[in-house]
């Protein structure tokens, strides 16, 4: 097939995506209904969406998706979600003094929503300045790209099952796709059922807490709102101050399903087989749940114990056993798999804490999670073969292949594991001191942790940063450039770096 066609029968079937993309605008419209704002934004963004997937889709009326075609549809679709997604920002800002007004800002909202990255570029976050229909859109957006936007269109498009397998492969996070059953297909809506499931159960568990008087300003909106946003780890809040808007009863609750959404998903299928075993025995699992209790206990006892002025660290005062290990636990359950959630500054904690937060944050979901960064398994595989690497340099002669779980792990595998990891580190390091330079040209100061951090919550859709950049901080003071070089980094980081640099490889090209 030739390059022309390739690109033209991908463009094609983008079209066919927004206009599903569509669809889910319907949302906010009913919320704009409801609430009597922004409901003109919502239409007028519903009929751009849809005349430009009608528009694209006229490239070719069969597409056929091959190996190369999926790598290109995956790369352009996300690209084109986060585009039409800003449109509803871009509209509800002109003529006023919203930061969304700025079509820049505007894309860097829609990317970090549909990437669920959580990073905001706006400095004020508050139903006064936006409608309750803009602040929904950008939850759900986070809620589409949670379990991903391919994942969904192969559950219900016939055309996309056919080579779903790499599609979803290219899409989802993780060294590898986990089949649940024999059609790819049903794999899909598995996912997706459980995905919605848990989703539902988390807003009406929510709702229960309001109804019992647990938690006093958890009305529906907002339990939806944060369904929408915690499944999926993004982090967005209709609220200025996060979770530490909400009593210590739902941030509690937060915590499991956290977890949840960071935990790979084929697992729930295994224990709805009753297979419980597979479960509990799984490797990634356990150094999951492992890294989460050791962050969380460590960070504990400093906020507990008051290593370091000032006596009240963000909120967190030392001695309170509870409000300690509540804001503890809760803040390595949003960093480590990136939901980017706040109960408190933690930019204002001491710097060991910030420390322990800053290594928490480059360990990552399990890969078939909502979750971003590096993942849990890759961590392990790489420890695992250089633990073989020490072995087979003191005994040459020995032949020990790399284990988990009781499975060999290919050579293959393991390779493309350091190759991504490497990638991604050079990436960062790249991204942090470009980022730094940018800053010095416009004389925006900012600190080698900063820019550091502003790298890995792009690159890893983490969301908050340390300094300016915390988790009541906002991007929007960094210079355009900067702000594009991030909306890049969230791209890169949620197709995790190599199906994008791909395309952008001579070969990828050739007939």
């Amino acid at each position: 097939m030739s390059v022309r066609v390739a690109w033209q029968q991908s463009v094609a079937f983008t079209g066919t995506i927004l206009k599903y993309l569509a669809a889910t605008m319907l949302v906010p419209l009913g919320i704009s209904l409801v609430y009597g704002d922004d409901t003109a934004v919502f239409l007028a963004s519903i009929a751009i969406t849809v005349a430009i997937g009608f528009g694209l889709e006229r490239l070719d009326d069969d597409p056929q998706l091959g190996p190369r075609e999926g790598l290109l549809l995956v790369a352009l679709s996300w690209g084109a979600v986060a585009l039409v997604g800003a449109i509803p920002y871009v509209l509800a800002g002109y003529g006023t003094e919203s930061a969304l007004g700025d079509p820049v800002n505007a894309l860097f909202e829609s990317m970090s929503g549909f990437t669920t990255t959580g990073a905001t570029a706006t400095d004020e976050i508050s139903f006064e300045r936006h409608s309750h229909a803009l602040l929904m859109w950008r939850q759900l957006s986070q809620w589409l790209g949670g379990m991903g936007i391919i994942v969904l269109m192969v559950a219900i498009l016939p055309e996309a099952a056919v080579n779903g397998a790499q599609l979803i492969e290219s899409e989802a996070p993780g060294p590898e796709l986990q089949k649940l059953t024999p059609k790819i297909a049903e794999t899909a809506r598995l996912l997706w059922l459980f995905y919605i499931g848990f989703t539902v159960l988390y807003v009406v568990l929510l709702l229960a807490l309001h109804a019992v008087g647990a938690a006093p300003n958890m009305g529906v909106y907002n339990a939806v709102a944060h369904g929408f946003t915690t499944l999926p780890t993004g982090g967005f809040s209709p609220e200025a101050e996060s979770m530490a808007a909400f009593s210590p009863a739902v941030q509690w609750l937060a915590i499991p399903f956290m977890l949840v959404a960071g935990t790979n998903f084929a697992l729930f299928y295994f224990m709805l087989r009753d297979d419980y075993l597979s479960f509990f025995r799984d490797r990634e699992f356990q150094a999951y749940l492992g890294a989460n209790a050791g962050f969380a206990v460590l960070l504990w006892g400093l906020l507990f114990t008051g290593a370091a002025p000032p006596l009240e660290l963000g909120g967190v005062t030392q001695g309170a056993l509870e409000n300690s290990l509540r804001q503890a636990t809760f803040q390595i359950a949003s960093l480590v798999n990136s939901t980017g959630f706040a109960t408190s500054n933690f930019a204002q904690w001491d710097a060991t804490s910030r420390a322990v937060l800053l290594f928490a944050m480059f360990v990552g979901g399990s890969a078939g999670s909502t979750g971003g960064g590096i993942k849990v398994v890759r961590w392990l595989v790489v420890f695992k073969s250089l633990r073989r690497q020490l072995f087979t340099t003191a005994h040459p002669d020995a032949v020990r292949p790399v284990r988990l779980g009781g499975q060999v792990i290919d050579e293959g595998v393991i390779s493309a594991i350091y190759g991504f990891t490497l990638l991604y580190l050079l990436v960062l390091g790249t991204s942090s001191i470009l980022l730094m330079l940018d800053a010095t040209r416009v004389g925006l100061e900012l600190t080698v942790l900063e820019s550091v951090s502003a790298g890995l919550a792009t690159l890893g859709n983490i969301g908050p940063g340390f300094g300016f950049l915390g988790p009541f901080g906002s991007y929007v003071e960094f210079p355009t450039t900067s702000k594009l070089l991030m909306i890049f980094l969230m791209w890169l980081g949620r197709l995790e770096i190599i199906p994008v640099f791909v395309i952008f490889t001579g070969p990828f090209w050739k007939e």
